[in-house]
């Protein structure tokens, strides 16, 4: 099967789909979309994807498209390691921990988002706190839902889906400095999880661009 994921280095929703593929041994090609620059708005990629985001995974010309859609397929054709739970209780919690960051924190901190509010009039400054702020609502409400059933990772001692969408936005978090020591469940996990080669070799740093390493 051939794998050809469109994303961007930094986009948290990529990066989820990369480390899912990394965990799951799968080969793929990556073709780069600079969100920056509008690559994802131009004619050729609505083409392929009419919503205009990345990531989309192409799989022997099928193309998917959402990240958690992505991953849960990617679960069911590699089964190997699981990343959703087959327990229904264990199941329905991983999502909520996922959800919490997919649904709740990330859509209000997106590119586009932020391009909105400076096209409102806000400046960096502004823009910058109303980041943190919801990284903060999300992360107090992450930090009491996981620490009951925490281990090595945010749910217990295997990775899941919950982790896969807690480490980049730990990696967004860092970069806008939140504080982060109010959260030290959130914190142990995700350097348990970036200790892993397949989230390690997934890091926007590893992946960028060659002229955004100069």
């Amino acid at each position: 099967m051939k794998l050809v994921l469109y994303d961007y280095y930094r986009s948290s929703a990529s990066y989820r789909v990369r480390i899912a593929l990394n965990l799951k041994g799968a080969a793929y090609e990556r073709v780069p979309v600079n969100l920056l620059d509008g690559e994802q708005r131009n004619e050729g990629f609505r083409a392929l994807n009419p919503q205009g985001f990345v990531p989309m995974l192409e799989a022997d010309g099928e193309r998917l498209t959402q990240s958690l859609a992505i991953i849960d397929w990617l679960d069911a054709r590699f089964p190997e390691p699981p990343l959703i739970p087959a327990d229904p209780d264990e199941r329905a919690h991983v999502l909520a921990l996922a959800l919490t960051i997919a649904a709740d924190i990330h859509p209000l901190n997106n590119l586009r988002v932020l391009k909105q509010l400076s096209g409102l009039g806000m400046d960096q400054a502004a823009r910058d706190d109303w980041y943190r702020h919801w990284i903060r609502e999300g992360f107090d409400a992450l930090e009491a839902l996981a620490a009951p059933r925490a281990g090595r990772f945010l749910s217990g001692d295997q990775v899941t889906l919950a982790d896969i969408c807690l480490v980049p936005q730990m990696y967004n978090a860092r970069r806008f400095e939140v504080d982060l020591a109010a959260y030290p469940t959130l914190v142990r996990a995700d350097a348990e999880a970036a200790a892993l080669e397949a989230f390690a070799a997934a890091h926007p740093d590893r992946v960028a661009p060659p002229e955004t390493k100069s």
